[in-house]
């Protein structure tokens, strides 16, 4: 398991680290007349706690640190959370929609990795229900701003107070995939809380064809989560379909 999700003192930067945006924003307005929705790799609750207000919702994820900080957020009683894996998970019941944002689908490393996590979305989408994801376009080469010098920053802690925090990065150019340090030091005591973490960057043409290899179809591949359209420029692959 990650330290990065799985242990409760990094767990909690998580909050703070990422606001509400634009995937959130877009995954409520997919969410509109939507009876239910699953929240793969929901992290700290935040989206689907916000989405449990009009429908059922559930929020599955294996690290137990987020699903603590989930359980306990407002709305988060409206939820029902699981601790699982997005490749092998079934929760025996079928959704309107099926999220998987913040780019966690990258944490699947391999294609067999990646295609169990989409049979998964496959084996819980109702036949009318659509499913949307993200992953780094890795023509992008985003990896290369996650650099000491280019991540430096100072966060403010509700807990710890002032912290620096910074990444570092190693790009494996045979395999593609990225292991990247995440780094917090606390002003006030000088501690440093680190972990290691590992994600891949499948290229557009391996996911479509995994997603059909899952037995989905992709209606439509936008390029960020404002909506805009796929070029090969853009930031994001983002697939939003639906069962083949």
């Amino acid at each position: 398991m990650d330290r990065l999700y799985d242990d409760p003192d990094l767990a909690s930067f998580y909050d703070v680290e990422n606001a509400w945006s634009s995937d959130q924003d877009l995954c409520r307005s997919l969410a509109e007349g939507c009876a239910s929705v699953l929240d793969l790799g929901c992290g700290t609750g935040w989206l689907a706690a916000a989405l449990a207000d009009e429908r059922t919702a559930f929020g599955v994820d294996p690290a137990d640190a987020m699903l603590e900080i989930a359980r306990a957020r407002p709305g988060g009683d409206r939820v029902t959370w699981v601790r699982g894996d997005g490749r092998s998970v079934r929760l025996g019941r079928r959704f309107d929609l099926i999220v998987l944002t913040g780019h966690a689908f990258q944490v699947f490393l391999t294609p067999e990795d990646q295609l169990a996590a989409l049979r998964t979305i496959a084996a819980h989408l109702a036949p009318d229900g659509r499913f949307i994801f993200d992953s780094r376009n890795p023509a992008r080469e985003e990896w290369r701003e996650w650099t000491p010098a280019e991540s430096d920053r100072r966060i403010e802690h509700p807990r710890f107070g002032p912290v620096d925090a910074w990444n570092d990065v190693e790009h494996d150019p045979d395999t593609g995939i990225v292991t990247y340090g995440t780094f917090y030091r606390i002003v006030a005591d000088g501690r440093v809380l680190s972990s290691r973490s590992r994600i891949a960057f499948p290229p557009r043409g391996q996911l479509e064809r995994l997603i059909g290899e899952a037995g989905l179809a992709v209606d439509t591949w936008l390029g960020d989560w404002t909506g805009a359209p796929w070029t090969p420029s853009s930031r994001d692959f983002i697939p939003l379909g639906r069962l083949a």
